[in-house]
This record gives structure tokens, C-alpha cells and sequence, in this order.
């Protein structure tokens, strides 16, 4: 899997104590899965989605390095429900949901590096309902 994601940030904060708050941004993606021989796969699957995103963070920064998590559950829609032989998605519309960890790098706080688990599928709409996992490595830039 490889894409393009625009985020914007809620400027927002809540739950803060300790110096940690929940915050979080809106995540605009497309994406693209690239077939593999090894499962039968090919053809590219194009990936549309939009997730709101929520990240528990420490307010303010020190150093270069600052810690972490978040979760977001969105839409995402699929040109093509099938993904190869013997795994079809069913619908073109899915659920996707994600959880990370990474920390926000850089003297200006701009790069975000990630581990990303996330899960895909159509949330019983329509059996069957197989679902597909990604871990993902994500790198990101605040402008």
C-alpha cells in the first residue's frame, strides 16, 4: 500500500492534565494497494478516504522528540472490491479504522514519524465480510 494524505489539525485540545491533552485533525487520503504474485493479486486497487483522527500528545514540546498515540475511524471507498482470488471485499464502501504510536520530530515539531495498525472492511453491510489488516510506516509533514 502507498498514498497521499492531507491533514488539517482541530487546533483544539481536551482532557488536558499533566501536561498531555486529546487533540486531533482531519485526514484526507488516496491510496493505492499494489498487487502481489504471491496472493494471486493483479491488479491496483485506487483507496479514497476521509478519517477523523484523535491524538493524545503532550501540549507543549521538549526537545526534539515528542511522543504519541492516536485512533481514527472513517470512510474509505474502493474502486474495486475485489482484491484478488478468494478475498473480495463485497462493497466499494469500507469502514477503516486505525490505531499508531510514533513521535513528532524536528526543531520546528513539522515531521511526524508513525507504526500504524489498520483494519478495512465493511462493517456487516453485506456478508461476506472479510476485512483486510495493514501495519503501515508513516511519514509526515506539517506545513
Amino acid at each position: 500500500m502507498e498514498g497521499l494524505a492531507l491533514s488539517r489539525s482541530w487546533d483544539q485540545h481536551w482532557f488536558q492534565q499533566d501536561g498531555w491533552a486529546l487533540g486531533g485533525y482531519w485526514d484526507v487520503s488516496v491510496g493505492q494497494w499494489i498487487p502481489h504474485a504471491q496472493t494471486g493479486g493483479n491488479h491496483e486497487i485506487n483507496d479514497y478516504g476521509i478519517t477523523p483522527v484523535f491524538r493524545y500528545a503532550p501540549i507543549e514540546g521538549n526537545g526534539d522528540f515528542i511522543p504519541f498515540l492516536e485512533a481514527g475511524i472513517g470512510a474509505h471507498y474502493l474502486d474495486r472490491p475485489d482484491v484478488y482470488s478468494g478475498r473480495d471485499m463485497t462493497t466499494h464502501f469500507q469502514f477503516g479504522d486505525h490505531i499508531g504510536a510514533g513521535m513528532t520530530l524536528g526543531p520546528q515539531h513539522d515531521w511526524d514519524v508513525m507504526m500504524r495498525f489498520q483494519h478495512l472492511s465493511n462493517g456487516g453491510m453485506q456478508n461476506p465480510n472479510p476485512g483486510i489488516n495493514f501495519v503501515q510506516l508513516r511519514v509526515s509533514h506539517w506545513f
